[in-house]
């Protein structure tokens, strides 16, 4: 998006008593900032517009200085590096405009094309303990080796351990915002954002300059959820912004995982709650995997078509004629497979995504079968 498109997304983004909810439909409505800047008002009405609204935004058309400085705005942007994606634009993650609010922009530094990759939300409590940081250090590393890009929030305790964590094994992550893009909170995290928008990327829904409130922080957690195929909440309280991001995935459709902390773990009682709710209980990796693996395959294969056919006419992925060997038509657990196959996770997990797609196994309680 070049400069004056991004003046434009601002502009939109400024208009007085505009929501972002009706942003949103006027930007699917008309198709892309531009037609909406260039429409008439008066036609808002017919979308749910109010008089107020029509009126600040003829108002806006006819060169009335907004109440925020658009200038400074786009300088900031301009002096990040950042963009602005909106929800109309081909390049906003398709997972997250299919839920029921998504934001009418993406403010956002590092890979925009990252947002359309599979991920998986990894959230928990600011106030960690050190096995809650162990488990996310060892899960996070393991979801990025097989395939998964870690989306956090950033805080402190287990946001930034999983985002340091899927870094440390070579892949990327997602920081999602609760400020405007240019301002980095907590400020100890400031270095860790710069590498997270080196090798990953950074998005908020806030436009430039946005502080830190306390009600942005739940309202950004559903897109944590909606940009992700599920939520991994590792350690949480029962009164948590994590239990908030949950609830948020459940809505969307989206799985949620978390692990089993002793009853007497206070910063694990969260967790214990959302077991009883339907959450799965993870002991390993393995279990999320099993859950998610066919998902993020065919989330790969339907926003890189050109690359995942190219890959399938080269070559079967590694150790596919292996698996299917060792499937029978009795289950047989993937914690077997990857021990008898001597082949990494992310290899297992591969060969079997592939194999259930061309229907050759199905997946069922305890591991695979041959179909």
């Amino acid at each position: 998006m070049n400069v004056s498109d991004s003046r434009l997304c601002l502009q939109l983004h400024s208009i007085p008593a505009l929501s972002d909810t009706l942003l949103t439909t006027l930007l699917l409505h008309y198709g892309s900032p531009r037609l909406l800047w260039e429409s008439n008002p008066g036609d808002w009405a017919a979308l749910g517009a109010s008089k107020e609204t029509r009126l600040g935004a003829a108002k806006a058309q006819a060169g009335h200085s907004p109440l925020i400085d658009i200038d400074a705005q786009l300088a900031s942007l301009g002096g990040l590096g950042a963009q602005v994606i909106s929800v109309s634009d081909a390049a906003y993650p398709p997972l997250l405009r299919k839920i029921y609010d998504p934001p009418p922009f993406l403010y956002l530094r590092g890979s925009a094309a990252l947002l359309q990759q599979p991920q998986l939300a990894v959230v928990g409590s600011r106030k960690a303990s050190p096995a809650g940081l162990r488990a996310t250090r060892l899960l996070s590393g393991q979801l990025t080796a097989a395939g998964l890009h870690i989306c956090s929030g950033l805080a402190q305790g287990i946001d930034a351990e999983a985002h340091r964590a899927a870094l440390n094994a070579g892949g990327s992550s997602i920081a999602v915002m609760a400020t405007g893009i240019d301002v980095i909170y907590p400020h100890r995290h400031r270095e860790l954002a710069e590498q997270l928008a080196s090798a990953g990327c950074l998005v908020t829904e806030y436009p430039p300059g946005c502080q830190p409130e306390r009600y942005r922080f739940p309202q950004r957690n559903r897109i944590l959820s909606g940009l992700s195929l599920g939520v991994l909440v590792v350690e949480a309280a029962l009164r948590s912004g994590s239990l908030i991001t949950a609830t948020a995935a459940l809505e969307q459709g989206r799985e949620v995982f978390t692990l089993p902390w002793a009853v007497f773990h206070q910063t694990g009682r969260g967790c214990l709650k959302l077991i009883r709710e339907g959450a799965k209980m993870v002991e390993s990796v393995e279990d999320i995997l099993e859950e998610l693996g066919p998902l993020y395959a065919l989330q790969r294969e339907l926003f890189e078509p050109g690359e995942m056919q190219a890959q399938a006419v080269k070559s079967t992925p590694p150790g596919q004629h292996k698996i299917l060997a060792m499937i029978g038509y009795e289950v047989v657990a993937i914690d077997e497979l990857v021990r008898q196959s001597e082949l990494p996770v992310a290899a297992v997990m591969a060969a079997l995504s592939a194999l259930e797609l061309e229907g050759q196994i199905a997946r069922c309680a305890g591991g695979y079968i041959h179909c």
